[in-house]
């Protein structure tokens, strides 16, 4: 397809990023760590710490994880919240040349494991909440090294005392645990500052990172992830936010924990390349604890997904910051829905810009220009130098307008999973193009919109009704505060709606709600079920999983066959 969207690009980015050869993601660090040496670069809990500090504790892990066996290539893994210690452990072992795997605090052992054995770590890093998954997770996996921190390790003496006891003894977050060889985080960056080190020298076919995905639809996979993936893709970004930004004056929130490609490429890189602070919230579901961490820092970008941005505009206390600095905010993960977009800019007086990406993207692929006035929908323009192919199930190109899967190519797409080449060849064509699994089009101007997840889609008579587009709907109702919709089976249709809703009026019934998107939505597309919850499951970054809510839809429905509104 053309490239139509580079017309409708904001003053200042390029049509293409150019990237030095040799510029890797242990080079963007080091730089950064060198120009804002004096700067702030996280700030976790009241405690800040600078670049040059950054600088100094990445070169001690290296030269521990060297001391300690640790080469080029291999695996080390990191199971943990958005502490001081993800950067530090991040870049110490890319220094160190080695492959990060990112593993989400809240797996079970069985999913841990399962991680472990499959990437082939050597080495872990984890949190002593998690310790005891870790524990029952370590058999049968190549872990030989094991370093174990705590939520207040680098807080400071004093203050890291107070927080671990009252983790430890007041909250009772930390299970019993038992790690025979286990190392204490700070004793090996202590014995790591006495210790020789020789920066490795890596070039950007080497891979950076491990990035587990698609454990919805069966077994978690990896997409590799090289230094030229993720320089790319942060470079994408940065000339992207660049003109609106001040190099060495921002804060971002990272809320979104930095496990995730989201939060690793958006917040920890892109922003890290133009020296600003980080503030790491480690709790984002704990929503006053969130605010009243925002209340400390003049914060000036914020990225979340959907369920975030709703959550603080249902807490009063959010209503009462100062958002005279913040310049852009961002949503991804998930849609972002026009009721939540429009009441954001009403607070905050600035808009809510939508972007699209996949980890095996880096994950950006499109994003929305951040000065937009007001919310179209769209998931924004594709970013430089990536191409967009809109194909039908035969992989036939469409044209403007037409509906079809969302397919991409550029420097930021993986080049395939880890071990898995038949995975790998069921999502790359020939040509380059990844396959997204997501249905979309784009418009005259090049604006790409995202319909849904081509598995998500409801086949009622059939016609193809997209979750998202009903979602939308149910959510303009005042008294819905979050909702899912899922195809559950009908005799009559196939399939029909169901909608899974949280309400923010406890007096809304479903016959109200049915009504009103039956003034939104075609016949076919109105949801026939609406079950009230008081949460829903949902992903680490909060998106709302669907395919949890299916097979209780499903039986549900079967029971509730001939009663159209149940609640």
């Amino acid at each position: 397809m053309e490239r139509i969207w580079q017309k409708s690009y904001p003053p200042g980015v390029p049509a293409e990023i150019e990237i030095d050869g040799a510029t890797t993601l242990v080079s963007v660090v080091r730089d950064s760590c060198r120009r804002y040496a004096d700067k702030t670069a996280y700030i976790s809990m009241g405690r800040s710490m600078r670049y040059a500090e950054l600088d100094r504790l990445t070169r001690d892990f290296a030269a521990w994880l060297h001391a300690n066996g640790l080469r080029r290539g291999d695996r080390v893994a990191l199971m943990m919240p958005n502490l001081l210690q993800y950067p530090v452990c991040l870049f110490g072992a890319l220094r160190a040349g080695c492959v990060v795997v990112n593993c989400n605090p809240l797996y079970t052992a069985h999913e841990l494991q399962h991680q472990l054995a499959d990437s082939g770590a050597r080495a872990i890093v984890v949190a002593d909440n998690f310790a005891a998954i870790l524990q029952k997770a370590r058999a049968g996996t190549a872990v030989e090294r094991v370093l174990v921190t705590s939520i207040g390790e680098l807080l400071g003496p004093l203050k890291g005392r107070l927080v671990d006891f009252a983790v430890r003894r007041v909250k009772r977050m930390v299970p019993a645990w038992s790690l025979p060889g286990a190392t204490r985080l700070g004793d090996a960056l202590r014995a790591g500052r006495d210790a020789p080190f020789a920066e490795v020298e890596l070039e950007q076919r080497d891979l950076a990172c491990l990035q587990y995905t698609g454990g919805t639809t069966g077994v978690a996979k990896a997409a590799m992830l090289t230094h030229g993936n993720l320089v790319a893709n942060l470079s994408q970004a940065y000339a992207w936010v660049r003109p609106l930004v001040t190099e060495g004056e921002e804060c971002i929130v990272t809320a979104l924990p930095l496990y995730h490609i989201f939060a690793l490429t958006a917040n920890c890189l892109t922003f890290m390349k133009m020296g600003a602070s980080n503030l790491l919230i480690i709790n984002p579901r704990d929503i006053p604890g969130l605010v009243k961490e925002m209340r400390k820092v003049p914060f000036s970008a914020f990225t979340g997904v959907n369920t975030l941005f709703n959550a603080l505009l249902n807490n009063p206390d959010f209503a009462r910051l100062d958002f005279s600095r913040l310049r852009l905010t961002m949503g991804g993960g998930m849609a972002v829905q026009r009721s939540v977009a429009d009441r954001w800019q009403a607070l905050t007086g600035r808009s809510l810009a939508q972007a699209y990406g996949l980890t095996e993207t880096s994950p950006a692929v499109t994003i929305n220009p951040l000065d937009v006035k007001v919310f179209t929908g769209s998931i924004g323009l594709p970013v430089p130098s990536t191409d967009i192919s809109i194909r039908d199930d035969e992989g036939r190109e469409l044209g403007i307008g037409e509906s079809g899967e969302i397919c991409v190519r550029g420097p930021q797409v993986t080049q395939g999973y880890w071990k898995r080449p038949d995975e790998t060849a069921l999502v790359l064509y020939p040509d380059g193009f990844l396959r997204t699994g997501d249905i979309g089009y784009v418009d005259e101007n090049g604006y790409v919109f995202l319909i849904d997840r081509k598995k998500d889609m409801i086949l009622v008579s059939g016609f193809n009704v997209y979750p998202n587009e009903v979602e939308d709907a149910a959510a303009l109702h005042p008294g819905v505060k979050e909702v899912a919709a899922v195809g559950v089976p009908d005799e009559r249709s196939g399939e029909a709606v169901k909608l899974y809703v949280i309400r923010k009026d406890p007096a809304l019934d479903a016959e109200t709600l049915i009504a009103h998107c039956r003034q939104q939505l075609t016949g076919y597309k109105v949801p026939r079920y609406v079950e009230f919850r008081e949460d829903l499951p949902r992903t680490n970054v909060g998106k709302i999983l669907r395919r949890e809510l299916k097979p209780a839809a499903q039986q549900a429905a079967r029971a509730q066959a001939g009663s159209p509104a149940k609640t």
